[in-house]
């Protein structure tokens, strides 16, 4: 049986929602006045998009078989990273057999190093490889997760990450994940804001259902401290992301001094298995790659065998079936995390809608992940893409 190379490589584009999900109009939940590294200036503080959160919009990185088989996958990157894929990336798959995983990202990943290392470049080799899984499963006939050992459970739980908590429990979520809306910038009454917000929603959702922070990377040590502190009292899970990702020794002194029981996580902007080597020696208790921006699935099995290595829980940010092939895998993922994109976090829709067709969602918290090929989505011909390069 002759075995199918990879014929071309294709790079389009796409605005508004998609894969880049911040690139949103009209009010939506995800913009609206959340704390950010950017909140020391007082004219970014009311809107992630103030400055530039969405402007790199939605990349889709197509690859196709010399049988015409045809895998993709989507992530942020647009223009920058359709120029990567067109201009640099293709030469290492083109030709090649659709097999050679290991060897065409080790490639990838050395040939980017003098420009690369995180940020736009990761993310564009994520596309790349999980379009590159897309069609192994495709050609196979397997769902992605068959390809990579196989599920390790029936079906996946999920809590939900939204401004609506209160909703989530009722749609059968096991934790909402809030936003926390005031930096450090803000003063002594933002920091009382944040406490009345969390007593607020403990109050409308009982004692036992998960309430935890999104912290977007927009704290200081002292102050994630005290914070952390403050809502010990309402129970708060977790507070997630405090830091900026390269403060590894401020989330290793996070750790020491956040309450008992209070768990600590980061890693949905970190990247590589290096990166996250850096971040489980600081001691954080759940790290959470993002499949889309890490790596892909190549570097996030080696990703989540360190984690299992050091005891540490792996629960990937976000990024719909990309993530749930992986985790349904995985003994130190027990449960994922559902981004709510509804615009007021109160109904269920599909992460990347309306660019992904046939995208399962959870029904009651729960999914069990399709046994369609590759990871059974299909791009919506109605969504007009654009591609900028060719080569």
């Amino acid at each position: 049986m002759t075995q199918p190379t990879i014929r071309e490589v294709r790079a389009t584009t796409v605005r508004g929602k998609g894969a880049d999900y911040h690139d949103q109009s009209g009010y939506h939940w995800i913009d609206d006045h959340i704390a950010t590294p950017m909140a020391v200036y007082p004219e970014y503080r009311q809107s992630r998009q103030s400055f530039g959160l969405n402007v790199l919009g939605t990349l889709v990185v197509e690859i196709e078989a010399s049988d015409g088989t045809v895998g993709f996958a989507v992530t942020t990157g647009g223009e920058i990273g359709a120029w990567i894929v067109e201009k640099h990336l293709a030469r290492f798959l083109e030709g090649r057999p659709v097999t050679d995983l290991e060897r065409i990202w080790d490639q990838l990943y050395r040939s980017t190093l003098y420009y690369g290392r995180r940020g736009v470049v990761l993310n564009t080799i994520s596309g790349v490889d999980l379009a590159l899984y897309d069609l192994l499963g495709r050609l196979r006939g397997e769902p992605v997760y068959a390809l990579i050992g196989g599920p390790v459970r029936d079906e996946l739980q999920f809590y939900a990450t939204g401004a609506r908590p209160d909703i989530a429990k009722q749609l059968g979520f096991i934790g909402g994940k809030m936003p926390l809306h005031h930096a450090p910038a803000e003063g002594q009454q933002g920091f009382v804001d944040n406490v009345a917000e969390l007593a607020d929603m403990r109050s409308r959702v009982g004692d036992d259902f998960w309430l935890m922070w999104d912290c977007w990377m927009s704290l200081d040590v002292e102050y994630a401290t005290r914070l952390a502190h403050a809502a010990a009292e309402h129970k708060l899970k977790w507070m997630e992301e405090a830091l900026i990702p390269d403060d590894y020794w401020g989330y290793a002194q996070l750790k020491r001094q956040a309450p008992p029981g209070m768990l600590i996580t980061s890693g949905e902007h970190e990247a590589t298995r290096w990166g996250f080597r850096q971040l489980l020696e600081t001691g954080v208790d759940i790290i959470q790659p993002d499949v889309n921006w890490c790596g892909g699935i190549t570097e996030l099995i080696k990703i989540s065998a360190l984690a299992d290595a050091h005891g540490t829980m792996v629960v990937p940010h976000g990024s719909s079936v990309y993530s749930y092939h992986f985790v349904v895998t995985r003994t130190n993922s027990p449960f994922a995390e559902f981004l709510m994109m509804h615009e007021t976090a109160e109904e269920v829709v599909p992460m990347f809608t309306p660019l992904l067709l046939n995208e399962p969602v959870p029904v009651n918290g729960r999914l069990r992940v399709p046994e369609t090929p590759g990871f059974g989505v299909e791009l919506n011909p109605e969504v007009p893409r654009e591609r900028p390069y060719t080569h």
